[in-house]
């Protein structure tokens, strides 16, 4: 059983900062979770937290049923795979992949076999006489990878392992380490600053700002239905246009008005609304809930394109409408051109609307 357990977790360090607050996470068993969100967020420290490298100020960590604030890293069941792959230079990949296992004095044919196994498996057979620095960082990624395999523990933790490696290959070795974990079947815990790694490897995600969960959930949940603004920005690539507005209503219906559009509202939001006519609120729609039309049609704004990328299937349109940058993603069987003005309409059924003082979802 290695499910993890953190209970109102709090990390002050002497200079009286605190980076994590009254944390909460129930990991389970074989579940591989994402820790996402910006650059001083918690995400590491939390990670740290788990392995044993960084103490505890206040709560409960568990692994299993069983408690272990003071147990120390190496007793913990644990293997963790750093940023900087931590080889050692002088040794080649199979004794850095065996290293481990010597210290723990496991016979000899015993180690042979779980590394044969492990490269086996990280297809780095061919390269196990070899020295670290004649291997790609993808190679040097998978020998990390090996060495914390070979130990069979029972949490694989994984801090940014893919930061230093360039774009193809994080998209190989992502495909990789999804595959390792559904062999493995082990709980995997896995740091990143990306959104994408996120939302690709994830069984469940948690966002983190400020050392506080923004939202825990699978990525289906977190792209569809965003709790907070922070969420509805930080999910989704490119990130979602928020826009001020002001709801208001005609007859039985709410519409939404911002930069002289106004915006028909679903009606299954109405019961979510009545208490926000005439006040502001932030109004959210993905780029990818934009289409190109001709301008005869609701729900319909007008940008001004500064810039049209055509990335192949689609065009990233940049433009203003009024003071606020838009981006839409649209599809590419029209030329669409920069420095024009051009309609889009909006998917209205793919609206949130999030409270403008508290920046929490009303509805979606």
């Amino acid at each position: 059983m290695a499910s993890i357990t953190l209970k109102n977790i709090k990390k002050t360090y002497e200079d009286g900062v605190t980076v994590i607050d009254n944390l909460n996470l129930d990991i389970k068993d074989k579940e591989f979770i994402i820790l996402v969100g910006p650059s001083g967020c918690g995400k590491s420290t939390t990670l740290r937290m788990i392995a044993g490298l960084e103490e505890i100020t206040d709560g409960d960590l568990l692994i299993g049923d069983r408690v272990v604030n003071t147990v120390s890293p190496k007793d913990r069941d644990i293997a963790m795979v750093f940023q900087s792959y931590a080889l050692y230079p002088h040794m080649s990949v199979y004794n850095n992949m065996a290293f481990g296992l010597k210290n723990r004095k496991v016979p000899k044919d015993e180690i042979d076999k779980k590394v044969r196994t492990a490269a086996k498996m990280l297809d780095i057979e061919d390269y196990l006489h070899r020295k670290p620095r004649a291997l790609s960082g993808g190679q040097r990624q998978r020998v990390a990878l090996g060495r914390a395999m070979v130990r069979e523990p029972a949490v694989f933790l994984l801090d940014e392992p893919l930061s230093n490696l360039d774009a193809k290959l994080r998209t190989e070795m992502r495909s990789r380490i999804s595959m390792l974990h559904k062999e493995l079947k082990t709980t995997f815990v896995y740091v990143t600053h990306d959104q994408t790694e996120a939302m690709t490897m994830g069984d469940r995600i948690v966002v983190m700002k400020d050392g506080v969960v923004q939202q825990f959930d699978t990525p289906q949940v977190l792209y569809n239905h965003p709790q907070n603004v922070f969420v509805a920005g930080f999910i989704g690539s490119p990130q979602m246009n928020l826009i001020d507005a002001v709801i208001k209503k005609n007859n039985d219906s709410f519409y939404a008005d911002f930069s002289g559009f106004n915006i028909n509202l679903p009606k299954r939001m109405s019961k979510y609304l009545s208490e926000y006519e005439n006040k502001k609120v932030i109004f959210g729609i993905r780029p990818e809930n934009m289409s190109i039309s001709n301008g005869n049609s609701e729900n319909t704004i007008k940008l001004h394109i500064e810039i049209a990328e055509m990335t192949g299937a689609d065009y990233f349109l940049y433009g203003n409408l009024g003071d606020k940058k838009i981006i839409a993603n649209v599809s590419s069987n029209q030329n669409i051109e920069s420095e024009k003005d051009y309609f889009l309409k909006l998917d209205i059924d793919r609206i949130h609307i999030f409270d403008k003082i508290n920046e929490r979802l009303i509805c979606d």
